[in-house]
């Protein structure tokens, strides 16, 4: 594994999502990772102030939008984790959202640094679900579970 953002391995083609599309420049560009060597992943978001919800906090479309990214993001890069451990060699695999649930638990203020943590529940070869956890300044503001599926080849 290196330490580049799991969506800047996606192909070209396949990078223009409005959450972690690299090639979005319109986007919110959001950029996960794999915390050192366990099956953990985190980004991070600076909300702007158009983010806004009502004044001083984050609308919470844009929580759901973070964290689906945060959660396809996730699920493509186990698929490409487990490949590599199972044959030494994978193409990088593109998953995108077959269920999203989010329960907002509190407010989320718009001057924080939004922290999004994902952890595994289910990974199989066509389906991963990840299970997110979103917080600022270390309270936890909404949780989200993405059911991630690999992109169908009608979507290729």
């Amino acid at each position: 594994m290196n330490n580049s953002a799991f969506q800047d391995s996606y192909p070209d083609d396949l990078a223009h999502c409005y959450g972690c599309g690299k090639n979005n420049s319109e986007g919110h560009q959001l950029k996960s990772y794999w915390i050192g060597d366990e099956d953990i992943t985190i980004a991070h978001f600076i909300p702007e102030t158009y983010h806004t919800a009502i004044p001083g906090f984050v609308y919470g479309g844009l929580l759901a939008s973070l964290i689906d990214c945060h959660g396809t993001g996730s699920a493509s890069a186990m698929a490409y984790k487990q490949a590599v451990l199972a044959t030494g060699k994978s193409d990088p695999h593109r998953f995108v959202t077959g269920a999203l649930n989010v329960s907002y638990l509190a407010p989320t203020p718009i001057t924080a640094e939004l922290e999004l943590i994902g952890t595994f529940s289910e990974v199989k070869e066509r389906k991963i679900i990840v299970d997110i956890t979103l917080s600022a300044n270390d309270i936890v503001c909404a949780k989200g579970t993405v059911v991630a599926v690999k992109m169908p080849d009608t979507m290729k």
